[in-house]
């Protein structure tokens, strides 16, 4: 069961990687590393750490969200939907990740890798917590909240209307205002 999930987890996140670079959209690429991303947090999930894999998958949505966000909002480039190249200095960048790969590969390869000295801990999300955050676990849940409510806050008072701003102020207008025909009821 666990080779049925992770060779298709495993394919997609190569191959949605590879398509970051192959698409010529921010938008697109920026959903494709979004899909390699979830992959690659549904693989940490399956190596049982949940808990990290969860972080992953959570962070990873929100950073891409405001990624494609600020891409509509700001480019010139409309959505990012005009054809572009993701990738600049092809024999450059090809050479130089192939250098690193074969560097890094062998690395793992040829390292001495230590060996296992006890038992395998009763809860490995709690251990892997506690080496991550140390005493400082309450810190980072507290600010993890107030980032949360930063951007909560600031896409609020960054609209213009409230859900409710057709009904006028006292909520009674009858029929409710239309956006889309300039605020005429309908």
């Amino acid at each position: 069961m666990t080779a049925a999930v992770f060779w298709p987890l495993a394919v997609l996140a190569v191959a949605s990687g590879v398509m970051v670079f192959r698409f010529r959209s921010m938008a697109r690429a920026t959903i494709s590393l979004l899909v390699s991303f979830l992959a690659a947090g549904g693989l940490v999930i399956l190596l049982g750490l949940g808990y990290l894999g969860v972080v992953v998958i959570l962070m990873m949505i929100m950073e891409m969200i405001i990624m494609a966000v600020f891409m509509v909002a700001y480019m010139m480039n409309p959505a990012g939907l005009m054809p572009m190249s993701m990738v600049h200095n092809k024999r450059g960048a090809l050479a130089v990740s192939a250098a690193v790969f074969v560097f890094l590969g062998s690395g793992a390869v040829l390292a001495p890798w230590p060996r296992r000295a006890g038992g395998r801990p009763r809860d490995p999300t709690f251990q892997l917590g506690s080496a991550l955050m140390g005493p400082q676990m309450l810190t980072m849940i507290t600010l993890g909240f107030t980032l949360f409510a930063t951007m909560v806050g600031a896409v609020v008072l960054a609209t213009h209307r409230g859900r409710y701003d057709r009904f006028g102020d006292d909520l009674k207008r009858r029929p409710p205002a239309d956006p889309a025909r300039g605020g005429v009821g309908q």
